[in-house]
């Protein structure tokens, strides 16, 4: 059996969390074993995933495979962009300046707030009447 080499990231954002293998290839992206233009409709949700790719000039070079769980579709696509950002580093460590200068190697710590006891929402009160 043939041994395949990879590079191994972990992308994380909100509640989603990326597991991406990088592999020499011709550039195929897919998610969850479909190809992510299937997954992601919205023409910003792939350019966020791509970003890394076009950036450090890797879109032809390496094939990406993606297992993606929890969160939601935005939540997904932020942290893919992590996760191949970091694999990209692991590849060629030169490349680490330019993807933290874009932030593409930090990890977004906006979450949702819990909500509060008496509140309507995390910070949304009952609307207070006079009289």
């Amino acid at each position: 059996m043939e041994k395949q080499t990879y590079y191994h990231g972990t992308g994380r954002r909100k509640t989603a969390v990326a597991q991406v293998r990088l592999m020499p290839g011709e550039g195929t992206i897919f998610v969850n074993g479909l190809p992510y233009e299937e997954l992601f409709s919205r023409p910003l949700h792939r350019e966020t995933i791509a970003k890394p790719l076009l950036l450090s000039e890797a879109m032809n070079r390496y094939n990406v495979t993606v297992k993606v769980a929890g969160g939601g579709i935005s939540g997904w696509s932020g942290a893919i962009a992590h996760g191949i950002a970091r694999a990209l580093v692991e590849a060629d460590e030169s490349l680490k300046p330019a993807l933290r200068q874009n932030g593409l190697l930090s990890r977004d710590s906006r979450a949702k707030e819990r909500k509060k006891p008496g509140l309507r929402r995390a910070r949304k009160a009952k609307q207070y009447t006079k009289r």
